[in-house]
């Protein structure tokens, strides 16, 4: 469905719609939402490329143990929370998130044009998390949080040669989440590849680990962007390569913990 931005520009909605097996009585009675269709689009301008499907329609299933689908069952919870800015917690993340990033800065309102440095679209982040849900800030409050020196060096872009129109920062964040998501499959009752099967092993050893390899995502994608020489409209080009490179990583050898991937070593505290 074609809509216009409020300045005469389409774009493409994003829809939610219910999809996957119901989950065990131990998960939430409503079906989990997720994104579909060839691409999604979230924010003016931003593809995510997380949304399209393989052309295998071959669904294989894995079994858990106890404690993996104990791990999916908090993670799915997180995932099915959506951004309520009525909601005096999910405010406070946000005000939490302004000054990780910007400490000393006044943050002058929950509503201001200051968010747009910070690479949201308006004055009013709470618009820009309709993809990601609350997860998606609690994966930036996380990141400048235990790597705040890879947070921001990424805001500030301070690495490489940029571009004259580059990605807004938070923006690009909620996208990496909802890419994690589908690529991980993580809205289904069990896991359905051997990436998603691997990773229900590393967050049953570290209930972080979605967090962490969202971190590593974000420093994976900005890479990409410095060697693909990318600008502003080739960011669907970087999302699949980033996760290309992710998918690869998930498979090697020996992967016991987040931990031992290789991106691992680009966060820097």
């Amino acid at each position: 469905m074609r809509e216009t931005d409020g300045k005469g520009g389409p774009f493409v909605a994003v829809r939610r719609v219910s999809q996957g097996p119901p989950r065990g009585s131990g998960c939430r009675s409503s079906p989990a939402e997720v994104v579909t269709g060839s691409t999604a689009w979230i924010g003016r301008g931003l593809s995510c490329v997380c949304a399209q499907r393989r052309d295998n329609n071959t669904r294989l299933l894995f079994d858990l143990t106890p404690s993996q689908e104990e791990c999916l069952r908090r993670l799915q919870s997180r995932i099915d929370v959506a951004y309520d800015s009525s909601k005096k917690e999910h405010q406070e993340a946000l005000w939490a998130l302004w000054y990780a990033a910007y400490p000393g800065v006044e943050l002058y309102g929950i509503i201001s044009d200051q968010w747009k440095e910070m690479g949201w679209q308006g004055k009013d982040p709470s618009t820009d998390f309709r993809g990601g849900g609350f997860i998606s800030l609690e994966n930036l409050l996380f990141f400048a949080k235990n790597y705040p020196k890879s947070f921001q060096d990424l805001l500030q872009k301070r690495e490489g040669v940029r571009a004259m129109w580059e990605y807004p920062f938070a923006v690009a964040g909620v996208n990496i989440t909802f890419m994690l998501i589908q690529m991980l499959d993580l809205q289904a009752a069990k896991p359905t590849s051997m990436m998603a099967s691997v990773f229900l092993k590393l967050l049953s050893e570290n209930e972080r680990a979605f967090d962490m390899l969202y971190c590593m995502s974000f420093k994976m994608m900005d890479q990409q962007w410095l060697a693909m020489r990318a600008s502003y409209m080739d960011f669907n080009l970087v999302m699949k390569s980033t996760r290309r490179q992710l998918e690869q990583e998930l498979l090697l050898e020996d992967i016991q913990r987040i931990e031992d991937m290789p991106s691992y070593s680009l966060l820097k505290r």
